[in-house]
């Protein structure tokens, strides 16, 4: 039986690549409805994250009801989420192991000096996001010492992304079409006393973060609580978390947070940066 089409041999393999990937194939104890379940979860990008079985099906060339069979248990697993339409999204199952990857890959470990130096040298907190659909996932967290508000926020810990800094530096990080989509799934819902609850509103701030390169948080997740954040990039250069810097609003100002304290968390930022690979286009002309 032929492998389905989304999992076969991409142009870029060599012949030795092709060679191993036929014996991997043709090996006795290779399962193939693992390799189909995991193709299925394959088909989930940026530029479609929302599909349906037939969508599913056309783009692995295998049919239908083999397509809903391994996408129900997908669904029942937690890898997959159905939404009001009956359509599918990747599921929190996929984000555990999400997690993983990122502290195997190190964003957690290349972070976290970072996180305490600049908590030390600040005294507020800070904190480092993904996003994962329209939530953020915290990767770390340096609490504040002063501890005047505590939201009960710890690794792992999920909120809705248009409501925080971190969030919204995400979101405005998404390709136009996949930043549409979600932004059309998710309800606004009061949060804080600032919370935006218009989409067209939200659209807005979402295009200034992508031309400023920082987002602020103005009370809009909890009263009292204030925030700025920045993107962190991986190698390719694109934004693969956020940094955040939050206090109390009877500490300091918003004003000063962001003119005051800005310039010192895009500093932390490039050098997480820098440890995941990623070189800024001026410093790449400095080293030719």
């Amino acid at each position: 039986m032929s492998p389905p089409r989304g999992a076969r041999s991409g142009p870029t393999e060599n012949g030795s690549q092709r060679s191993e990937r036929y014996r991997r194939l043709h090996e006795p104890r290779y399962s193939q409805s693992l390799e189909r379940g995991l193709a299925i979860l394959g088909c989930f990008t940026p530029e479609r994250p929302v599909l349906g079985i037939a969508e599913i099906a056309d783009e692995l060339g295998i049919s239908r009801s083999t397509t809903h069979r391994y996408v129900i248990t997908l669904f029942a697993l937690g890898y997959l989420e159905q939404d009001s339409s009956r359509r599918y999204r990747l599921g929190l199952g996929v984000t555990d192991l999400g997690m993983s990857v990122l502290n195997a890959t190190g964003l957690r470990e290349h972070a976290y000096s970072y996180l305490q130096e600049l908590r030390r040298d600040t005294s507020y907190t800070v904190s480092i996001a993904a996003l994962n659909g329209a939530e953020i996932v915290y990767v770390d967290r340096a609490p504040s010492f002063r501890n005047y508000v505590d939201l009960g926020l710890d690794t792992g810990s999920r909120l809705p992304a248009y409501a925080t800094a971190m969030g919204k530096v995400l979101l405005a990080s998404l390709p136009e079409r996949e930043q549409s989509e979600l932004l059309a799934s998710i309800k606004l819902t009061q949060r804080g006393p600032n919370t935006i609850t218009s989409k067209n509103a939200l659209r807005v701030e979402l295009e200034q973060i992508r031309e400023e390169g920082f987002a602020v948080n103005d009370q809009e997740l909890a009263e009292g609580v204030h925030a700025i954040a920045v993107p962190v990039r991986a190698v390719s250069g694109k934004v693969v978390a956020a940094l955040g810097l939050s206090a109390d609003t009877s500490t300091i100002s918003l004003e000063e947070l962001v003119d005051a304290l800005g310039p010192h968390l895009v500093s932390t930022a490039d050098r997480i940066s820098a440890r995941l690979g990623y070189r800024r286009h001026d410093e790449l002309a400095r080293s030719r």
